[in-house]
């Protein structure tokens, strides 16, 4: 007999604690990588672009993360603005916004890039959307000058924003044939991997301070 009470109270508690709501520690993040092919994956088999392999990471290390692909080849800074309403999911908690490096490659005019990446940000603040910005380095042929302008438009932005920024996306795996494609400018699986590795840390801090906003 008692046993029988003991095995019905355990059966209690058990259903009482299956319908105890998960706590916001516990709920699933959404974070969008708005970006171009660099976090589309050009190049790469199914599950070796930037998203896949940050979704591997942090479930690795125990996050309760859903990483949301919204890479587009060939994308621009401007782009980025004119889509966000369809890219980026309006219960996303969180975005990383890897834009710009195309904007360098054809030498679109860093005030324009400036401008368009923080209408994006402008749009994800007022969802209430976190933003990690990551920035971009224009290549060496644009020239000093060039290079000046657009370099100086990722930490302009941030402190304008108040939003945390990841100095270089490609850090680790610029200028390091053995992490590159053929084209010289897309990441290999392993550049990928080293990409990760070297932003996982900017990413769980978003992760905490969605937790513990």
């Amino acid at each position: 007999m008692l046993r029988w009470i003991f095995s019905a109270l355990v059966m209690a508690n058990s259903l009482l604690i299956a319908t105890i709501p998960a706590t916001a520690n516990d709920a699933v993040l959404k974070i969008v990588v708005l970006g171009d092919s660099l976090s589309a994956g050009y190049g790469l088999a199914p599950g070796e672009g930037y998203p896949a392999r940050l979704q591997a990471a942090l479930d690795a290390r125990g996050h309760t993360v859903a990483i949301i692909d919204a890479g587009v080849s060939g994308d621009t800074s401007s782009g980025g603005v004119a889509r966000f309403e369809w890219s980026v999911p309006a219960d996303a908690d969180a975005i990383i916004v890897e834009l710009g490096g195309n904007d360098a490659l054809r030498g679109i005019d860093p005030a324009i890039t400036r401008q368009a990446l923080g209408g994006i940000i402008s749009q994800a603040k007022a969802r209430n959307q976190m933003v990690l910005l990551a920035g971009m380095l224009a290549p060496p042929n644009m020239g000093d000058d060039y290079a000046d302008r657009f370099n100086a438009v990722y930490p302009a932005l941030a402190d304008a924003h108040d939003v945390a920024l990841y100095p270089f996306f490609l850090d680790g795996v610029a200028g390091e044939p053995e992490l590159l494609q053929p084209d010289g400018i897309h990441p290999t699986a392993e550049g990928v991997a080293i990409m990760v590795e070297k932003t996982l840390p900017a990413v769980e801090a978003l992760i905490g301070q969605l937790r513990s906003r």
